[in-house]
């Protein structure tokens, strides 16, 4: 195997001799000389001579002063930076700029997935993330009836972040996912040109940017062992599809703005939109999408902003009486984060609108009592406290709490009824432990209530990581 040999510049070997040289060069403290001849009588003793009678004058000797002290420090601090670069050039790691938390937002990336953005050069760049997760559930529901599923542990991601800075304008970014410990999907792949500063055009598989979590879905990024109903049913996290856009910052504004293959609607159930997702597997685009999002950053740590996707889903699929059905989707959500002085406060309310809901219901025939909706709602609101961010800049403890209402049967078409244990209100109190940035463990209780009386509370456990 071809081994690379990397040469480090003779500038930084010279400059690291010739600081050492310095350093050996300082002036020393003279001594005061002594004066071992018989001085003659008469003769008045040389100034500087130590004899009988003779005196030391502050001339005869060079003093240690705070400059020359100030100098010699100065030149060590040198040497150590020359020593640190030739280090650093032996190991081949690579130059890093720094990316800010709105640059990096506005990118629509979580802290690792920006790894290639962060490199000031071409090359490789890999990082990650994974998260295990614990489920005990109540023996009984709501009702007090009984069934309860298994305890379950499961590994439910491990994920491999990799890219490519080819020059300053063109960069590959993915990440691929193992769910499960066997299921392998590519979660995002494609290829930014940076315009300049605030401008990026981007294309191949995207992260939708909607919500909260669809792309900043990082265990160490969002609250709560587990990711939100709304933003798993309605807005349904991880979603990504196969398209190109741009991508815009313009002072305190970003936005993002894709074109994408559609839903596929013979996914959609009664629980929402989730299996209606393509995911970029051989995705059917006779019906395309546009999703977009605005956000306003007023201060540093603050952001609240809109989303939007609209599109058909019928993909020439879904066929009625010899038609083919659009299934047009209407996609829209409010959304705000605040992080400020150890507070993180959350909120997030999203509606979608299916036409030829009705159609579609029976031409995949759904039970009467449990159709697609022609409109599902949810939304949440979350605060937490790390009561250790006035003395810890690297441990957080963050309690934290959840109130969140979800309903995919919100408007069901006529001649169906709606499936009310869809109809769901979850209360979450729960703690964050970061003994690290990059290490978390929450760890939570749920109480779920649905207007079928079916809900059942359950704990949950997370140990996440990042890097």
């Amino acid at each position: 195997m071809t081994r690379t040999r990397v040469h480090i510049p003779t500038a930084l070997t010279c400059g690291l001799f010739f600081a050492a040289l310095a350093l050996t060069a300082q002036p020393a403290v003279a001594q005061p000389s002594v004066s071992t001849g018989t001085q003659s009588s008469g003769t008045s003793e040389q100034p500087g001579a130590v004899g009988t009678g003779g005196a030391t004058t502050p001339e005869s000797v060079i003093e240690q002063t705070p400059a020359n002290t100030a100098q010699v420090e100065e030149l060590g601090r040198r040497v150590d930076v020359l020593a640190a670069e030739v280090e650093k050039l032996r190991s081949g790691e690579p130059e890093t700029i720094e990316l800010s938390d709105e640059r990096r937002r506005a990118l629509g990336l979580a802290p690792s997935a920006a790894a290639t953005y962060r490199r000031s050069s071409s090359g490789v760049s890999f990082a990650g993330y994974g998260e295990m997760l614990l489920e005990n559930f109540r023996s009984e529901n709501q009702s007090g009836a009984g069934g309860a599923p298994t305890t379950r542990l499961d590994f439910l991601r491990a994920i491999l972040y990799a890219g490519y800075r080819f020059s300053d304008r063109f960069l590959f970014n993915s990440e691929f996912e193992v769910e499960h410990g066997n299921e392998i999907f590519v979660e995002f792949a494609y290829v930014d040109y940076l315009v300049n500063d605030n401008l990026s055009l981007r294309g191949g598989l995207l992260l939708l940017p909607l919500g909260l979590i669809n792309e900043f879905h990082e265990p160490n990024v969002f609250i709560g062992a587990r990711r939100t109903e709304t933003e798993q049913r309605i807005l349904p996290s991880t979603w990504r599809e196969n398209g190109a856009g741009v991508l815009g910052t313009f002072g305190r504004v970003n936005f993002r703005a894709y074109v994408v293959n559609g839903l596929n609607a013979s996914g959609f159930t009664a629980a929402g939109l989730r299996g209606g997702r393509q995911r970029g597997v051989q995705a059917r685009a006779a019906n395309l999408g546009v999703a977009g999002r605005v956000d306003v950053t007023p201060l540093p740590g603050i952001f609240a902003g809109v989303g939007l996707y609209n599109g058909g889903s019928g993909q020439e699929a879904v066929v009625v009486d010899g038609e083919r059905l659009d299934v047009d989707n209407l996609i829209t959500e409010v959304h705000g984060q605040a992080q400020v002085r150890g507070f993180d406060v959350r909120g997030l309310w999203a509606r979608a609108s299916i036409e030829d809901a009705g159609l579609l219901s029976t031409a995949l025939k759904l039970a009467t009592t449990a159709p697609v909706a022609e409109r599902m709602q949810g939304g949440y609101l979350q605060a937490g406290y790390n009561v250790l961010s006035q003395v810890s800049t690297t441990i957080s403890v963050m309690p934290y709490v959840r109130f969140e209402q979800v309903d995919t049967q919100h408007r069901v078409p006529a001649g169906f009824t709606r499936d009310l244990s869809r109809d769901g209100e979850f209360k979450t109190l729960g703690v964050e432990v970061k003994p690290i940035s990059n290490v978390v463990l929450k760890a939570d209780y749920q109480w779920v209530r649905n207007a079928a009386g079916t809900g059942r509370n359950q704990f949950n456990l997370n140990l996440g990581y990042a890097f």
